[in-house]
């Protein structure tokens, strides 16, 4: 719902959604509305802070309570994205392996500079999970191997030779203006094709599961295409096979 909003302002289109700059701290929460009603005066939890041998990581709340934010301090991915969904995607990437064996990690997300983890429930505590987490970035970044293999697959939405004039446009404001908003909360938004009017897109990271995907969809990253690209009639979300095993076992 933060990303919607940002890309609604960004679109000057009116916002709808509410910002809270906690005074004193060099940073800003993003909440759904609802939830900055409910939320009792306290000192701020979104940032965490470890300094371990020497590395300092960084963890921010996202609107997905169910994923978190983990800045190394260092580059990760540098231009790129990656997500994992399962273990078996992780074949190409070392630190996603060893994140998997962390019990309750459900899945991870690599963005340019940080690391987006989801737990497999809300039942499971945060503060049981990122010691392992710590720990297991820590010792990766310390032992010099790569983050993902020369195979690992390309995920981004480069232009083509193929592409028209519209979905050139399409992807430059996705790689301009959305994406880089869309991965301040964790997430991130592929480009998987452009059919009738309707542009297809996957969410990844903290944006799979966030109970306000859609709101950051609709209100967010619809209204910003079609307000500079008069031929997009809409955007839908696309998702992979493993997402669809997934939602038949929770509907189960």
């Amino acid at each position: 719902m933060a990303a919607a909003r940002r890309l609604c302002a960004a679109a000057g289109l009116g916002g709808r959604f509410c910002h809270m700059l906690l005074k004193g701290h060099n940073l800003t929460t993003r909440q759904p509305f609802h939830q900055l009603l409910q939320k009792k005066p306290s000192l701020p939890s979104a940032i965490w802070h470890r300094a371990v041998r020497g590395m300092f990581i960084q963890t921010q709340d996202t609107p997905n309570p169910n994923s978190l934010k983990f800045i190394p301090g260092r580059e990760v991915l540098g231009s790129r994205t990656m997500e994992f969904s399962t273990p078996a995607a992780a074949y190409c990437s070392p630190l996603a392996r060893q994140l998997f064996r962390i019990e309750g990690v459900k899945s991870v997300f690599f963005g340019p500079d940080f690391i987006t983890i989801t737990k497999e429930s809300e039942d499971l505590d945060w503060n049981l999970l990122k010691p392992d987490i710590y720990a297991t970035i820590m010792d990766f970044f310390a032992s010099g191997l790569p983050v993902v293999t020369d195979e690992a697959p390309r995920t981004d939405t480069a232009a083509s030779e193929e592409d028209d004039e519209v979905v050139l446009m399409i992807k430059e404001l996705l790689d301009t203006r959305i994406r880089p908003t869309v991965q301040e909360d964790g997430g991130d938004v592929i480009y998987k094709g452009f059919e009738d009017g309707i542009v297809q897109l996957k969410l990844q990271g903290s944006c799979t599961s966030c109970p306000s995907s859609i709101i950051t969809l609709k209100s967010g990253i619809q209204n910003m295409l079609q307000f500079y690209i008069p031929e997009v009639e809409g955007v839908e979300q696309v998702v992979d096979d493993d997402d669809d095993v997934e939602k038949e076992a929770n509907s189960t």
